[in-house]
């Protein structure tokens, strides 16, 4: 069932286009403003944001704040105006950075030495300074809890008080962007607390998969005035323990309960619940220490025009921030992040740069978002579309830019999270006006629906989306992956990925005026976008 929605929305875009829905008609001063945009400015943003004395803009550092001021600085001489707190530009974002410490796992009244790092490994706990936990474990799949859409790991599971063990991974029979959302931390963790469980562990599937842990880095959670969590990646509601166990421990715990491991795999894989209790009950004890780091969002607003339509808000989105210094890669330990995400950045103020050039705006007001803490798990999106500094309901749609990857033309695109609402209509007309193509989601195993600040509006109700690049390539060749990929391995999240990297700065022009043209088009529209009939976000 899930295929053929997912069929059936590539053939409507398809029907839409043949229809003429596409035949965008825009007035002579839109036309004009949109072409102002300029390739040269947007290097120009890209240069001083990915610059090295900005040292990666990681959130509360020197450099960010350099970041902020600089947008700050370029939104006033576009002639935004200033929407965060107090009338200010800024939204205060409280990290809570959390190292976990001392941590001992044990099971039942065995013997068996486990190894802290190798058999176990828990993620600090940002509530809870010490952590003393005994409880029974149970297996429950991939811990996804989707009903309506036939599939359900604890369906006839009693999880209450007891900690849940799952897999990495989704059910093959959901969508790319549901399985994205359905194997994030936050949504695991929040099934498994909604189901009454206290912890949830991940165990390796085999003997080289990675296990995260608090590391040095720390796991960042935000705070309130109050100090109180609320936003997290490593705990919700119920949940105290959130860790991973390595192959061969998660091995002998499925041996126990009289279960196979290569056997389990495909069944799950088949979307076929494969959940029991583990017949093993754990101690875990820890200690968590904590650093405060203060960052900002930035917001500044364009005003509509219709007496009753002003009062909502389209947002433009990308965040601000980067890695910082980090782990020197052939000499050099400054992770810029110019393409991720200063050309993010720089399409949201060259589509600044259209209004400041539009006499007539349109009938929603516009909000530029740019956020802090993306690369920590979407965090300053997270807390804006929690908190936002408008009303919570006022925001109507958001259209996010996240490292656009402007290597080569952009000659078609997809649109991440557009098939969950009826802004798929305003992409496929968008894209018609400029002549892009529009796919589906040409490497779904990225899971790139929920590594971007869309997924926190998503989340939270707001209908919202990610235009990435689709397959065509001016040759004819269609293969842009193969050339994203090499170019991902060497740039990607490295110090790289400078302003020395590979550009095509008017495939950036044409993500603006793209980018633009959808918020527009959902600005000048009377109805409010919606989500499709029976959306799994429907009910956020």
């Amino acid at each position: 069932m899930i295929k053929f929605y997912k069929q059936l929305f590539i053939v409507s875009l398809v029907l839409v286009a043949q229809l003429g829905f596409s035949q965008v008609k825009l007035s002579p001063e839109v036309k004009q403003a949109m072409d102002k945009v300029s390739a040269d400015q947007i290097k120009a943003d890209i240069t001083y944001l990915a610059d090295d004395k900005l040292k990666g803009r990681a959130p509360g550092t020197e450099g960010y704040q350099m970041a902020v001021d600089y947008v700050v600085s370029r939104l006033k001489n576009l002639d935004v105006k200033p929407a965060g707190e107090n009338n200010t530009w800024i939204q205060t974002v409280k990290f809570r950075r959390a190292f976990s410490n001392d941590a001992v796992m044990t099971i039942d009244s065995s013997t068996m030495e486990l190894k802290p790092g190798t058999d176990y490994s828990f993620s600090p706990n940002p509530v809870k300074a010490k952590v003393n936990v005994s409880a029974p474990l149970v297996f429950a799949g991939y811990g996804a809890s989707e009903p309506k859409l036939g599939y359900d790991d604890y369906a006839g599971l009693d999880v209450k008080g007891k900690i849940v063990v799952i897999i990495s991974g989704s059910p093959g029979i959901f969508s790319s962007s549901v399985a994205a959302h359905t194997r994030n931390a936050a949504a695991i963790l929040k099934a498994a607390s909604d189901h009454g469980a206290i912890g949830v562990i991940v165990g390796a599937t085999d003997s080289v998969q990675r296990r995260g842990s608090g590391g040095s880095r720390g796991v960042y959670s935000i705070v309130d005035d109050k100090g109180n969590v609320v936003v997290s990646r490593t705990y919700y509601g119920n949940i105290n323990v959130y860790g991973t166990i390595g192959y061969g421990l998660f091995n002998s715990l499925l041996q126990k309960a009289g279960k196979d491991l290569q056997a389990l795999l495909p069944q799950l894989k088949a979307g076929k619940p494969q959940s029991f209790p583990l017949n093993t009950s754990v101690k875990v004890s820890y200690t968590s220490t904590y650093q405060n780091v203060i960052s900002y969002n930035v917001i500044g607003k364009v005003a509509g025009t219709d007496p009753k339509l002003k009062n909502e808000y389209v947002v433009h989105s990308a965040h601000l921030d980067h890695l910082g210094i980090g782990r020197p890669v052939e000499g050099d330990s400054i992770y810029n992040g110019a393409h991720d995400n200063a050309s993010g950045v720089a399409s949201v103020l060259a589509i600044a740069n259209i209004y400041k050039n539009i006499k007539v705006k349109p009938k929603r007001s516009i909000l530029f978002v740019l956020m802090t803490g993306e690369e920590l798990g979407d965090m300053g999106s997270s807390y804006f579309a929690k908190h936002p500094t408008v009303p919570v309901h006022s925001m109507v749609a958001d259209v996010n830019t996240d490292m656009p990857t402007i290597i080569a033309p952009l000659l078609s695109v997809t649109a991440l999270g557009a098939e969950h609402s009826s802004l798929a209509k305003q992409v496929e007309e968008a894209a018609g006006y400029l002549g892009l193509g529009v796919e589906d989601d040409p490497e779904p195993v990225q899971a790139r629906f929920t590594r971007s600040d869309q997924y926190s509006f998503v989340v939270n109700g707001i209908p919202a989306l990610h235009i990435k690049y689709g397959s065509k390539t001016a040759d004819g060749k269609n293969n842009m992956n193969e050339l994203v990929a090499p170019w991902r391995a060497k740039y990607y999240h490295k110090p790289q990925d400078d302003i020395n990297g590979i550009f095509d700065f008017n495939a950036g022009k044409t993500y603006s005026e793209l980018n633009f043209l959808i918020g527009y088009l959902v600005a000048q529209d009377p109805a409010r976008p919606t989500w499709n009939v029976g959306d799994i976000f429907a009910e956020n």
